[in-house]
């Protein structure tokens, strides 16, 4: 590993708990997002194609464009400001921008750096081959891997659980806020490296809380 690559993580997701948090907004967070979700079905669909082109510019260069690349990292950003906003995480009420860009002033923010190089054996496989293993887990987390962040899975779950209990207390629990990210911050490092975006295999860890841990030293050789 380069010492660039060991200096920081390829995909990092943070996200920031506002408080204080409505006690009833969640329950029409559903209808507030629909433009979001609008867009997002024919971001989504721009996203396959662009990846699907990578694939091929990767085989044969060994570069992912760096258009199509900030293009996607635009979706993913794009998605996991709705999905923190909605039933992702209902962790903000601040309404997700209409941007591809990085808006950092928003609670909910996700880096994937510019990778100079990239595997063509690699790309053959990584994105379902080696990434099944990681499916299987995150089909847990999202319901299926057909209702990504939308549906009914234990991240759904456990953010409408944080939100009744807000609805109670007036208290977003500190405990569910960090294990919902950090159940989120997996689904995205697997979606950038089943997208071909990085070849920093996820690790099988659950790293919660809203700052993305750095990554581990490296060790002496």
């Amino acid at each position: 590993m380069s010492a660039n690559a060991s200096s920081h993580r390829s995909v990092r997701v943070s996200a920031d708990l506002d408080s204080p948090l409505s006690r009833w907004l969640w329950l029409v967070k559903w209808l507030l997002a629909i433009p979001h979700y609008i867009v997002l079905v024919f971001l989504w669909i721009a996203f396959v194609l662009v990846s699907v082109i990578a694939f091929f510019a990767i085989l044969f260069t060994e570069r992912y464009p760096r258009g199509l690349f900030d293009f996607n990292v635009g979706v993913l950003r794009w998605s996991w400001r709705v999905s923190y906003y909605a039933y992702g995480a209902l962790g903000t009420d601040r309404y997700p921008p209409f941007s591809l860009g990085p808006e950092p002033g928003y609670p909910a923010r996700l880096e994937v750096a510019y990778p100079e190089r990239l595997s063509r054996p690699l790309v053959l496989v990584k994105w379902w081959l080696l990434a099944i293993p990681h499916y299987l887990v995150i089909g847990f987390f999202t319901g299926g891997m057909r209702g990504g962040w939308w549906s009914c899975g234990l991240i759904t779950l456990l953010a409408v659980i944080a939100a009744v209990t807000l609805a109670f207390t007036e208290k977003y629990p500190r405990d569910l806020f960090e294990l919902i990210v950090g159940l989120n911050r997996w689904v995205l490092r697997v979606a950038a490296y089943a997208a071909l975006m990085t070849d920093e295999y996820p690790p099988f860890r659950l790293d919660m809380g809203g700052d993305d841990p750095a990554p581990a030293p490296a060790a002496a050789p």
